[in-house]
């Protein structure tokens, strides 16, 4: 039995557009499990951030542009952050919206760290659009020098 050419493409061309569509039901599934120590998922909306571990601290960058620190909400408790807040709406007073992309809706992230920090010692700023903070690990979590008598 022969196919023509015609037939395969028309197959082939099947096939592209099923894994299109599977693919962008499924294209951000994965990304709340990779480095995000168990925390919350990741949703449309919500910044985008990096956990670094310096040893002595943990170095936590995320991106929140537009948002002022009176826009933010930041909660430490143990080995648990929650970074919230809300993006508020930058049309100006009597304009009608031709395109919204940026979401105006409030957002939580919330991570739980490998260990917990010194809630006391963290120190948090805003910078252009970034959030760094520097969470201290707690004195009993720090890897200690011992001498040997």
């Amino acid at each position: 039995m022969w196919m023509r050419v015609s037939d395969l493409d028309r197959m082939f061309g099947v096939m592209d557009l099923l894994n299109a569509r599977i693919n962008s039901m499924f294209g951000d599934y994965d990304r709340s499990y990779g480095n995000d120590y168990g925390g919350c998922l990741v949703t449309e909306g919500t910044p985008r951030t990096n956990i670094y571990d310096a040893g002595d601290h943990f170095e936590i960058m995320a991106e929140v542009p537009g948002l002022t620190k009176e826009d933010l909400n930041l909660r430490i408790q143990g080995n648990y952050l929650e970074i919230s807040g809300t993006r508020k709406t930058d049309a100006p007073e009597g304009y009608k919206a031709h395109r919204v992309e940026r979401e105006t809706a409030p957002f939580t992230r919330c991570f739980t760290l490998p260990v917990d920090v010194d809630a006391e010692k963290v120190d948090a700023s805003l910078n252009n659009g970034i959030l760094i903070m520097t969470l201290p690990k707690t004195e009993a979590v720090k890897p200690k020098q011992l001498t040997i008598n």
